[in-house]
């Protein structure tokens, strides 16, 4: 009997949709994602690929009915003429191999990790230009929450001297992919922002809350803008962050801009996740896999027109 979670489609009610999506990678992030994907109208989960059929992910997927496979990025590559789009959860390290092999194809890859190939994608910002791409990055989930408010000040002051970006997550919604790679996640976050805005210098920092009951994702954003506009600031800020929820309907403004000092603005958001397998204190994964699927339905457009 097939379980399905939040009243999701059934997969095999799905298989005349022309858009197949293949998820690589079996742990939080890829799981979540399969779910997601199963709710889109554009998208269907044709496979979920891990490395053990023993895993709690690809028995999940199991469970729910969907394809899975325990071969790896072999699995995709056997598979090339039944694969529109591969979304890779896996590593930044492993990203370059898998990118390396899928390159010559003509499946978009959707990359969810923070290797820094492939085409930058906010979608609150630039989703656009994932319209004709066919390797995007989605950055980090620190980029995620605050790229979008960081660009929505700059398109209103001249310039900002210095952003420093704090995001809070639960220890519980880290995984072992998202420890191994922070060092990553840094710098490409970091770089991501300097890309995105009129920042001259970023700082960010990640830190791994093990608190009970476990916290929501926040991310509080000071910026260093000389003479800054708060009006103009303000009204940026709120526009985005409407903007964002189109696709993230937890993400929300805590604290809106607030100058605290005659050159220092801040401002806090939250995000609590949709709880479509990961709990709802997981806003950091849920961010980044609602971006990647507004990303994968750009695409979708391109692919069936």
């Amino acid at each position: 009997m097939m379980c399905l979670v939040n009243g999701l489609k059934d997969p095999f009610e799905m298989i005349n949709n022309p858009i197949r999506v293949a998820i690589l990678g079996s742990g939080k992030i890829g799981i979540d994602l399969m779910f997601k994907v199963q709710r889109s109208e554009s998208l269907t989960c044709f496979m979920v690929v891990g490395r053990s059929n023993q895993s709690i992910g690809l028995e999940t997927a199991k469970l729910n009915g969907f394809t899975v496979s325990d071969k790896g990025i072999d699995a995709i590559l056997n598979n090339l003429n039944e694969v529109d789009i591969v979304f890779d959860a896996t590593s930044a390290t492993a990203h370059l191999h898998h990118w390396d092999l899928l390159k010559d194809s003509s499946i978009r890859v959707i990359d969810m990790t923070p290797s820094k190939l492939g085409k930058s994608i906010v979608p609150a910002v630039n989703l656009i230009e994932a319209h004709t791409c066919r390797h995007v990055n989605m950055i980090s989930c620190g980029g995620q929450s605050s790229i979008p408010i960081i660009n929505a000040v700059s398109e209103v002051v001249k310039s900002i001297e210095y952003v420093e970006v704090v995001s809070s997550i639960a220890s519980k919604s880290a995984g072992s992919a998202t420890r191994i790679n922070l060092d990553e996640y840094i710098n490409t976050t970091e770089n991501g922002i300097i890309t995105f805005s009129k920042a001259k210098k970023a700082k960010v920092i990640i830190v791994l809350n093990p608190a009970e009951p476990p916290v929501n994702m926040q991310t509080t954003i000071s910026f260093q803008i000389n003479n800054p506009p708060l009006k103009e600031i303000l009204s940026a800020v709120r526009m985005r962050v409407e903007e964002i929820k189109k696709y993230v309907p937890g993400y929300e403004l805590v604290i809106e801009p607030t100058q605290i000092e005659s050159n220092r603005v801040v401002v806090i958001v939250k995000v609590v996740g949709r709880g479509d397998y990961l709990p709802k204190y997981a806003g950091n994964l849920d961010i980044i896999n609602c971006a990647a699927v507004a990303v994968a339905e750009r695409m979708a457009e391109n692919i069936m027109n």
